[in-house]
């Protein structure tokens, strides 16, 4: 793997870090101003006059690469950008880069049909709508996917949908205009994998309810829109299904793989801006007639946060680059393993943040408690923890099951352990 950008990832970094000098670090303060007092169900201005500027630009829709022409960025090459947009809860979806729009213009442009594109993918690339993923459900452990209930069931030329979702994300938002929306298409399938099906729901459908906003750790639309939503006998024509009955599981599995790898290059952004702020403010902070930059914990912290940051990104890059190379299916052990280590280590590097600024770190006054609780979300969000660990770790005793118990070293060579000292020597 060679990490060295190309002249054209070059220009764009180039590009991207002049415009979020300019137009993204300077409006920040109105950002979460805008999203605390206008809420989670209305647009927010400065997001909106943002994007008409960058949609002018070549930072628009950075990760979309098409299927049909392969003009885009690999995902090696828009790691390094996806970071510096990470650096602001702000700068995604000024660019048209934000979740869950990102993943679900890359399942319309991967399964949809021309008139599926025609009607919802355009408008999406375009900025000129947002988006839902509807496969999380209250009544169950949504980690294992096979567990959902949610129904689509065939009635002629319909479907009849009706389930209970949450942690949608943008439902609340006034330009959201569809959800890609997973449920149980054939329950009794002996394959628990193919039994579920994915549909194109339009927002405005009857039958769906978008009953509250959710809040991660009280905030409320920022870092996202998380939401909840009921269907009750929502009517579909049979032409808004996705790929085919019994597809939605494979559907899901093309669609969190590049996702994921979004969320952990974004959070290495995070993380590098809550380190320089970390070591900005300890310098100028006294405690104890000394700064806090030279008390020991906090050099300490600052050395093990620069070596985690640093060895996440080269874990990113490394799946990255295995997905290019050979697809999403052949770097689901990467992927898993950067899906464990980036929230994590977010985690970890903005709390220390929060202790160097003392109190005032707990409010979000410089961002850092927003920042906690998107690294914290993203521990679950995706599949949380648990499940990545345990998928990658039956792959790593995959790897060596054919080469059957260790042997004793002692087994190669019994005389060297036996033999009396005097003959050893």
């Amino acid at each position: 793997m060679s990490i060295e950008v190309s002249e054209r990832v070059d220009r764009l970094q180039r590009q991207l870090r002049a415009f979020m000098d300019e137009h993204i670090y300077p409006n920040e303060g109105r950002f979460f101003e805008e999203s605390t007092n206008l809420g989670p169900w209305a647009v927010w201005p400065i997001v909106e006059e943002l994007k008409e500027i960058a949609r002018g630009t070549e930072l628009w829709n950075l990760f979309y690469n098409p299927i049909a022409s392969g003009s885009g960025l690999s995902n090696l090459e828009y790691a390094p950008l996806c970071e510096i947009m990470g650096r602001s809860h702000l700068a995604p979806e000024v660019f048209n880069c934000s979740a869950p729009d990102t993943g679900n213009m890359e399942v319309l442009d991967r399964y949809g049909t021309d008139e599926q594109k025609q009607r919802w993918l355009l408008p999406l690339l375009a900025g000129e709508i947002r988006s839902t993923f509807a496969m999380t459900e209250p009544a169950v452990a949504s980690s294992d996917a096979t567990n959902i209930e949610s129904s689509i069931v065939r009635d002629g030329e319909d479907y009849v949908i009706n389930g209970h979702k949450w942690y949608s994300t943008n439902a609340t938002h006034p330009l959201c205009e569809v959800f890609i929306f997973m449920g149980k298409s054939d329950p009794t399938n002996p394959d628990r994998y193919r039994q579920q099906s994915m549909i194109l729901v339009p927002r405005g459908a009857p039958g769906v309810e978008v009953l509250r906003p959710i809040p991660v750790f009280n905030f409320y639309g920022m870092p996202d829109r998380s939401s909840e939503v009921r269907f009750t006998d929502v009517r579909i024509p049979v032409s808004q299904l996705l790929l085919g009955e019994g597809r939605g599981f494979e559907i899901a599995q093309g669609r969190l793989g590049p996702g994921r790898v979004h969320h952990c290059m974004r959070l290495i952004g995070m993380a590098e801006r809550a380190l320089e702020m970390m070591c900005r403010r300890s310098q100028h902070r006294v405690a104890f007639g000394v700064p806090i930059s030279e008390q020991g914990v906090s050099l300490e912290r600052i050395a093990e946060a620069r070596i985690d940051i640093d060895r996440t990104r080269l874990l990113v890059l490394h799946a990255a680059d295995i997905m290019d190379k050979h697809g999403n299916k052949a770097a689901r052990r990467e992927i898993a393993m950067i899906k464990i280590a980036a929230p994590v280590m977010a985690c970890r590097v903005v709390d220390w943040a929060i202790q160097m600024f003392g109190g005032i770190g707990t409010a979000n006054d410089f961002g850092l408690a927003a920042m906690y609780a998107t690294a914290r979300l993203l521990r679950l969000a995706d599949g949380p923890d648990e499940v990545h660990r345990m998928q990658l770790a039956r792959a790593e005793l995959k790897r060596h099951s054919h080469r059957g118990e260790v042997v004793p070293i002692s087994q190669f060579s019994p005389t060297l352990w036996s033999a009396p000292r005097q003959a050893r020597e």
